[in-house]
């Protein structure tokens, strides 16, 4: 007796996305992730915001790989998701991180218990509706304090505050809303539409690199939202900032992969050779080989590190929907700690391989025209995020001490005992 596919072994009434076959998923998409390349370094050149290309994704059904194929879905896994998420990074790393939110909204919808509400949203995904987030208050704002707020205006709700570095949602049919419901003090999550008034979205991100993520600031006036659309905050997924790290891995690792692409042709298409060389052509140079060799290895490392990163998280999404607790509790933590350990090497591989690769040019390869110093200030900027120190103190807490990580970030102007009381 053959035994059953994977991804279609998962019990009724709950069908679980555990996996699909890669190479034929990825097949639908590599034509469109051709095509984004193509007009890439276009983009960073006039710093254009790619809605293009989001419309291709959409329209290909990319938003809704996680969501299970009973439900109109790819059932994919996360490492294959994350996989896809590179190679959409070697196209165009700016968008797998303006899909950051989405993704990690479709991730709390698939963790959330089934029914009707669930099910709504998955029709949502699958017709190409996308999700942006906003969830960072900047200035004064204590950390564990949250200022946006979520309140009734007779019988509306109705959302209140403004956000910063609200990635994606400038592409976005919805937005993550990140809130406290005034009533009773709850921090909500507030799922908003964006085509209303009381919705306003800036692309003001100055940063040096990730220019076309749609970074910007987000206001909220009296923008309206579904009861149904209030979500307790203590119901989101419990591995969700493993989950948003491991989409930084994989726009690293996209940036590590589009670097090697480039300083690849540049070797094979040069012309010139230096005389003190050690070839009559610089692909025939076996220094120039060997520095290409090395951004080769350096990329092969971080991608591998970070699909095996997120397979600790695949498993706390199954453990989500298993029996034990406590298998579920160490399985949030392995995803926790896997996605702070990729973190920490990624971000050293990339950086090295996007340096590096101007060993093997010459002066010419800082052109300008050319834009090679992208990969780096690319990945420059996405490593920045979620700052590695703490990471590498987490990691070696546990190691020495076996201390539970943290399980949700904040940041603010303190005083930290604040959170920490909290």
């Amino acid at each position: 007796m053959t035994p059953p596919d994977r991804h279609t072994a998962s019990t009724e009434p709950n069908p679980l996305s555990l996996g699909a076959d890669y190479e034929s998923l990825a097949a639908r998409f590599r034509p469109v992730f051709a095509r984004i390349a193509e007009g890439a370094l276009e983009r960073e050149r006039t710093r254009s915001l790619p809605y293009e290309p989001i419309e291709w994704l959409k329209q290909a059904g990319f938003g809704a790989v996680r969501v299970p194929r009973e439900y109109g879905g790819a059932g994919a896994s996360l490492p294959q998701l994350i996989q896809l998420l590179i190679e959409l990074g070697e196209a165009d790393s700016n968008l797998p991180q303006a899909l950051r939110g989405h993704f990690a909204f479709v991730e709390d919808r698939l963790n959330a218990a089934p029914g009707p509400a669930r099910d709504v949203w998955f029709q949502r995904f699958v017709a190409g509706e996308l999700v942006g987030n906003a969830w960072t208050e900047v200035g004064n704002v204590a950390i564990g304090d949250v200022i946006t707020r979520v309140s009734r205006d007779g019988e509306r709700w109705v959302v209140d505050g403004e956000k910063y570095y609200t990635t994606g949602s400038i592409f976005a049919d919805w937005i993550d809303v990140y809130a406290r419901r005034a009533e009773d003090g709850k921090d909500v999550i507030a799922a908003v539409r964006t085509d209303q008034p009381g919705v306003r979205r800036s692309d003001d991100w100055d940063g040096f690199g990730q220019r076309s993520t749609g970074s910007g600031t987000t206001t909220f006036e009296a923008a309206e939202v579904s009861e149904a659309d209030i979500i307790d905050f203590e119901t989101r997924f419990k591995y969700q900032t493993a989950f948003y790290q491991l989409v930084l891995l994989a726009v690293l690792a996209g940036v590590g992969r589009a670097a090697l692409r480039d300083v690849t042709q540049e070797v094979r298409s040069r012309r010139r050779i230096f005389s003190h060389g050690n070839a009559s052509s610089v692909a025939r140079d076996s220094q120039v080989q060997q520095v290409v060799g090395q951004v080769a290895a350096r990329v092969f490392a971080a991608e591998s590190t970070a699909v095996r990163a997120a397979e600790a998280a695949q498993r706390a999404y199954e453990a989500r929907f298993g029996e034990s607790r406590e298998a579920e509790r160490e399985a949030n933590v392995a995803a926790e700690l896997d996605s702070a350990r990729g973190q920490i090497v990624i971000a050293d591989l990339v950086l090295q391989a996007t340096t590096q690769l101007f060993n093997a040019l010459s002066a010419s390869a800082t052109s300008e025209t050319k834009r090679l110093d992208r990969h780096w200030r690319n990945a420059r900027t996405a490593a920045s995020h979620n700052p590695i120190i703490y990471k590498e103190r987490i990691v070696g807490d546990w190691e020495v001490n076996g201390t539970e990580p943290p399980y949700v970030w904040q940041i603010g102007s303190g005083p930290v005992e604040t959170a920490a009381a909290e």
